[in-house]
């Protein structure tokens, strides 16, 4: 059977996966983690909500039981599309008669060396582990401090990026705070907490309508966040206290190259005979010529796409040119407020967070997870509470920026 090698387990290389599970190919699914991560979730688990074992899927189980479906555990170094070969870091090499690029993305720090090497990210399960120790740590470093100056140091939260993940990571962030330092930190002054959310656009949520940016702010400022727009944030800039989370931007994986890849209509790369690339490395664009987002469901549509031109093209058929439908935007601001908008439609409040729920428990992968998702937040929403406090050390081999 022709093999197809899909690049990367994230929402387009499952989906494609998927898609061609029990079909006349052999698929080889190839990532450096053994499990597929649910990203919009992340924040979560870096604000004491979700367990990492709650949003992540061991793919192996995900394919259990799949005739034609492998999987690697592997780095990928390099491909040779000429041989039609996949090198991996560790020399060892695949061929293929069809590849799939979907490696994902990085956090893009815009050539901003000295902002990379203070930042916390939201990109890895590692890195937001990390992002949970450091926090908690700040708040246990700060009830031993009587320093009143290095207290406010400690408990001064800055985040970069006013997009969904900005937006629910500091709402998410307010709420720990809140529910934490008055029961469990008589120490602390719950005053001197500072929760910093810097955008360099001129509105939160740049892509969603002006009312639900509008909202959105003012549910964060109604939480404690301190919301500053029209912030274009230097190399050189201070940044204020201990806590610096960059979730301004985002960049192709290294396999792209210098920018993402561009496709043709059927997400093919042109000049690269089977190559096929989806997600948040390539340059797809919609009927009018704009670039589709980095995000999870253009990434899902096109793997789905991507499987059904090659089972077509093993059998020699054809389909239709791929067309990304947009089915809406969603963020959570925090408990019962969030922002949902599909097509002319607009959801704010709680029949938004509703929304936002339902799809986030639709899309995360397995039974077990979502059963598991859905107790916690059950759990949250009775009891105010966000349980998940324990410092570990995050292993991060591997985890990229």
């Amino acid at each position: 059977m022709p093999r197809v090698v899909i690049i990367g387990g994230g929402f387009g290389g499952l989906q494609c996966a998927k898609k061609l599970r029990n079909e006349t190919v052999d698929v080889v699914l190839v990532d450096r983690q053994n499990y597929h991560l649910f990203t919009p979730l992340l924040y979560q688990v870096a604000s004491c909500l979700l367990n990492p074992s709650e949003i992540a899927a061991p793919l192996r189980k995900v394919f259990r039981g799949a005739r034609n479906i492998r999987v690697r555990l592997g780095e990928v170094a390099s491909i040779d599309y000429d041989t039609k070969e996949v090198h991996f870091v560790d020399g060892a090499a695949l061929s293929y008669d069809y590849v799939v690029l979907a490696a994902g993305s990085r956090a893009n720090f815009f050539g901003n060396d000295a902002l990379a090497a203070r930042a916390l990210s939201l990109k890895s399960l590692g890195k937001a582990l990390e992002l949970r120790n450091h926090v908690l740590e700040c708040l246990e470093r700060a009830a031993a401090s009587s320093d009143a100056g290095e207290r406010a140091r400690l408990l001064t939260f800055t985040i970069v990026g006013g997009g969904p993940a900005g937006v629910e990571y500091a709402g998410a962030l307010a709420e720990l705070v809140r529910l934490v330092i008055p029961a469990e930190y008589p120490e602390i002054d719950p005053a001197v907490v500072r929760i910093v959310l810097l955008e360099g656009d001129n509105r939160l949520l740049p892509t969603f309508a002006p009312r639900l940016s509008r909202y959105a702010q003012r549910e964060l400022e109604r939480r404690g966040v301190e919301v500053h727009t029209d912030h274009e944030l230097r190399s050189d800039d201070e940044i204020e206290g201990a806590t610096f989370v960059w979730t301004a931007g985002v960049r192709p994986s290294e396999l792209a190259g210098d920018g993402c890849i561009d496709v043709d209509e059927h997400l093919r790369v042109p000049g690269r005979s089977g190559a096929y690339a989806i997600g948040d490395l390539a340059a797809v664009r919609d009927r009018k010529g704009r670039e589709l987002p980095m995000t999870s469901p253009p990434a899902m549509q096109e793997g789905r796409h991507v499987a059904r031109h090659i089972l077509a093209t093993v059998a020699d058929k054809r389909v239709r040119p791929f067309r990304y439908r947009d089915k809406g935007s969603l963020a959570t601001i925090g408990r019962t407020a969030a922002v949902s908008q599909v097509g002319r439609l607009q959801f704010t409040g709680l029949l938004g967070w509703v929304a936002w729920l339902v799809v986030h428990l639709y899309y995360l992968i397995g039974f077990e997870n979502r059963f598991q998702v859905m107790l916690r937040w059950s759990w949250f929403y009775v009891r105010d509470d966000r349980p998940v406090r324990v410092i570990v050390q995050a292993r991060r081999r591997g985890d990229g920026p």
